[in-house]
């Protein structure tokens, strides 16, 4: 007869046994990695916010400080916004800074529109040439301003549009890469939530603006931050297209500082700090909305 055996429960382990060193060379290996890893995030933060840091400190140094000299000085041995002032006195910066600003808001609301209805069609719905479309969105993605600026400024004149604020926001009204982001977004929503609002008879606009557009807010954040710092950033095409002073937009207006204050990189450095501020105020606005792009397309209860 076979003796059934009760199960025996693991040994604990002694906790007066000293534990396993860890050998030498990995601790060794562990620490490189840490080290390598630290140096390269301080490259890459020396390389992108370095020039930042560079020029707001610029931009505070008194006329008596060197910007030039070495050792290079980064903080302020004497702060000043003298320079700040200065740049609203020589340039009509705020003006400059509404044309700027009802442009790059016209861009991020035609690419969020626009991006959107494009991509959803070119992700959810069903029809010939589809793939053609989305090949010929992603090489306009590909090819270079400057080699259509001339046309574009020929259909520009044509339309009575250049010298126009319209005018230099419609080349950026709905860009390829907008499509496409919008696109691979709904590309990743699951198709049975789009089938049971068939179920119940919702018909293609209700389940673009009541279903998928919700769903993907992530990614129509980075539309419009994309959107935003391109248009707010773009220099060539606003100066080939405007001519009139009171419809520059900012980086057009700013550059006369460069030939005003040839000498005085202060100044300079003080406009290019009032042109940057806009886009660090509206990304650290949607950045939540920015950096939640990997749970996007799931099923909410």
């Amino acid at each position: 007869m076979t003796t059934l055996q009760t199960p025996q429960a693991p040994v604990a382990a002694d906790p007066r046994r000293p534990a396993t060193p860890v050998p030498t060379a990995r601790r060794v290996r562990t620490a490189a990695g840490l080290t390598g890893r630290y140096l390269l995030l301080a490259l890459v933060f020396a390389l992108t916010v370095g020039p930042f840091l560079w020029q707001l400190s610029t931009s505070l140094k008194g006329n008596g400080e060197r910007v030039f000299g070495y050792p290079p000085q980064l903080l302020p041995a004497h702060p000043t916004l003298h320079h700040y002032a200065e740049v609203l006195d020589t340039v009509p910066v705020l003006h400059y800074a509404g044309n700027s600003l009802v442009v790059a808001l016209g861009s991020v609301l035609s690419n969020c529109l626009l991006g959107s209805m494009a991509g959803y069609a070119l992700a959810r719905m069903t029809f010939r040439g589809r793939g053609l479309a989305a090949g010929i969105f992603l090489a306009t993605m590909i090819i270079p301003f400057e080699s259509i600026m001339v046309s574009e400024f020929l259909v520009a004149r044509s339309l009575h549009l250049t010298d126009t604020l319209l005018g230099v926001m419609i080349p950026g009204a709905a860009s390829g890469l907008s499509v496409m982001l919008m696109r691979n977004a709904f590309r990743r929503l699951p198709a049975e939530v789009e089938e049971a609002a068939v179920l119940d008879g919702a018909g293609e606009w209700t389940r673009f603006w009541r279903i998928a557009l919700p769903s993907v807010r992530g990614t129509l954040a980075a539309v419009a931050i994309f959107s935003f710092v391109f248009s707010w950033d773009d220099f060539l095409w606003p100066l080939v297209s405007l001519s009139d002073q009171s419809k520059y937009t900012l980086t057009v207006g700013i550059q006369y500082l460069s030939g005003t204050f040839t000498n005085d990189q202060r100044v300079i450095a003080a406009g290019t700090m009032m042109a940057v501020v806009p886009l660090l105020v509206l990304f650290f606005a949607l950045q939540r909305f920015f950096f939640r792009g990997v749970g996007e397309g799931a099923v909410k209860g």
